[in-house]
């Protein structure tokens, strides 16, 4: 008997250290990560003082703390040009406002997302600069401070997926769905007999979500911005019209990596349709 309470108790202990480590590690409440090793919500969003809330010692910010309460100092990040491209040019460049527009401005998103994950310009606080997360199947982490993993003698952004007004999403030609869309200026229909099943056979699609997952720069409306495959609130769950699925790196739509799987595919042809299943005619492989 005292020899199964003694197990008993070990058992627990295992579990409790476990469970302590998980929450520790981004791994038990939604918000994962962005949790801040405990610091929760104020990790970006200061209830009191913008950035000087969150331990800033002085900034010559005049928008400081003004637009969804932001806790970090956006001042070195202001009116500069980054170019984010993954083919070493400045084709999708991208000039940062010189204040905040509003919460839900595309380019002043792509600032603050900037503002904790740049990690050259920007004080990154209590960031370690590496995913919570092991990367899936491979295992290591991947870097989040982005600039800091920048080439050798190249733009700091130029090895990063484009974001901005010009990294737009279109319907037709050979990487694109066979949606409904008359150009930038129109948000785009899922709608095609491809596109139509894509959204059956993934169900965990940003596209079948309430909203419509593509940024407004100006008049295009078909743009990427960072939220548009992240929700910087949810690193473990994504929900959207259809349920709620596994996901992982805050990704917006089902991200389960599995050696015999496809959803990491499937996410990325959410935008780049011509790579799809459905597009090359096999109209019924499911996600897994």
């Amino acid at each position: 008997m005292r020899k199964l309470c003694l197990l008993v108790f070990l058992s627990l202990a295992v579990s409790s250290v476990a469970m302590a480590q998980l929450t520790y590690k981004g791994g038990a409440d939604v918000l994962g990560a962005h949790n801040g090793y405990g610091r929760g919500c104020v990790m970006c969003h200061a209830p009191h003082s913008g950035s000087l809330g969150n331990g800033k010692a002085t900034t010559s910010d005049p928008q400081n703390g003004m637009y969804a309460l932001w806790g970090q100092d956006l001042t070195p990040l202001y009116g500069k040009t980054f170019d984010f491209s993954g083919d070493n040019s400045a084709k999708y460049a991208v000039t940062l406002p010189t204040a905040p527009v509003s919460a839900h401005d595309a380019n002043t998103v792509i600032l603050f997302c900037l503002s904790c994950h740049d990690g050259v310009l920007t004080n990154v606080g209590m960031m370690q600069g590496q995913t919570v997360e092991t990367l899936p199947i491979v295992g290591g982490h991947a870097p989040t401070l982005l600039a800091k993993a920048a080439p050798a003698g190249g733009s700091a952004y130029q090895n990063d997926h484009p974001v901005g007004q010009n990294a737009i999403v279109g319907c037709g030609g050979g990487h694109n769905w066979d949606c409904t869309s008359s150009g930038p200026t129109v948000q785009i229909v899922m709608n095609g007999t491809a596109s139509s099943a894509f959204l059956t056979n993934y169900p965990g699609s940003f596209w079948n979500g309430s909203s419509y997952p593509l940024a407004t720069f100006g008049t295009t409306v078909n743009a990427v911005t960072c939220t548009s495959c992240h929700d910087q609130h949810s690193m473990t769950v994504y929900t959207n019209t259809k349920g709620s699925f596994s996901t992982m790196f805050f990704i917006n739509g089902q991200y389960t990596p599995n050696t015999n799987g496809n959803s990491v595919a499937q996410f990325c042809r959410n935008c780049h349709g011509g790579e799809s299943n459905e597009m090359n005619g096999l109209m019924n492989v499911p996600t897994i």
